[in-house]
């Protein structure tokens, strides 16, 4: 069985092709075939060794999102030939994706959404379940003045997605020009690329995708939710009533059946920028390090 495994930290040269053990799925676990895998930012660290303690022993497999076909669905409902997605905890669990077949608790699949390409759905994942969950615990309501930082990001473009088919009302700060069609498109009203043009106290809740501590703008007794642990913790605004916290995601079936539901009924779009073949996966992590992109980076299996 193939799998894309690192043997030491560093450039993506250190990305190989090697043979590994055939995983045997355990009770409660379901064997999945990958037909594609996105490229993520911690899977960028991971291979550089800048995660530190948190990192798996060497040789691992790399890879969180999974998008494949079940071979063996064990003692769940799934069976084989389902069409499914996953995520994998690769950092908690040393359970890469970037493998031929991947062994994964049947809680951490779904169904793959049936209105796109595996290879779409490939890209849905980590940024989606990052997405949702935060969202989830930001708990905005319809009606809710909502403020993301970094809202064409790969996390960024999928909340306001999400946020919006709440019925959420969304503002949004992004990083350059280019995106801001982006934004606009997918439906929110006031979007910019100054921190500054955004009213003080002005938002029940704010989303921070990258550690723009847009603190100011979050009313008193809102919710501020980051994803940026490489900026550290949010500060504390308790004084103002306000919830802070730094979400990071866990495995979660349901929120990927939930996500799949919305791409199917067309509220949540998938955006590719380039998908490569297993045997490119260096030039793959080269062009995700170059940056200004419009949609993932994919692997193919």
């Amino acid at each position: 069985m193939r799998a894309i495994r690192i043997d030491r930290f560093g450039t993506p040269d250190v990305l190989g092709l090697a043979e590994a053990p055939r995983p045997v799925p355990g009770p409660g676990e379901v064997l999945v075939r990958t037909v594609a895998s996105g490229i993520n930012p911690v899977d960028d660290k991971t291979r550089e060794g800048a995660i530190g303690e948190g990192t798996p022993a060497l040789p691992m497999t790399l890879g969180w999102d999974l998008a494949g076909v079940v071979v063996d669905g064990g003692d769940s409902a799934l069976r084989a030939g389902d069409r499914v997605i996953a995520l994998s905890h690769q950092l908690g669990t040393a359970r890469g994706t970037w493998a031929d077949l991947v062994a994964l608790p049947v809680a951490a699949v779904a169904a793959a959404p049936r209105a796109v390409s595996l290879v779409e759905a490939a890209t849905l994942p980590l940024p989606g379940l990052t997405a949702l969950q935060t969202l989830d615990w930001l708990a905005v309501s319809a009606g809710e003045r909502l403020l993301i930082a970094g809202a064409a990001g790969a996390v960024g473009g999928l909340a306001l997605q999400i946020a919006r088919a709440r019925g959420a009302e969304v503002d949004a700060l992004v990083s350059r020009d280019a995106q801001i069609a982006f934004a606009r498109g997918h439906g929110a009203q006031r979007v910019s690329t100054d921190p500054a043009d955004f009213p003080r106290r002005g938002y029940d809740a704010v989303f921070d995708t990258f550690g723009a501590f847009l603190t100011e703008a979050v009313a008193d007794g809102g919710r501020y939710a980051s994803i940026a642990t490489q900026a550290g913790p949010v500060p504390d605004l308790s004084a103002r009533g306000v919830r802070t916290t730094v979400h990071q995601v866990r495995e979660d079936g349901a929120g990927l059946a939930e996500l799949a539901g919305l791409v199917d009924s067309g509220a949540l779009r998938l955006r590719v920028h380039a998908a490569y073949g297993l045997q490119d996966v260096r030039a793959a992590h080269e062009r995700f390090r170059a940056g200004g992109l419009d949609g993932k980076i994919v692997v193919t299996f």
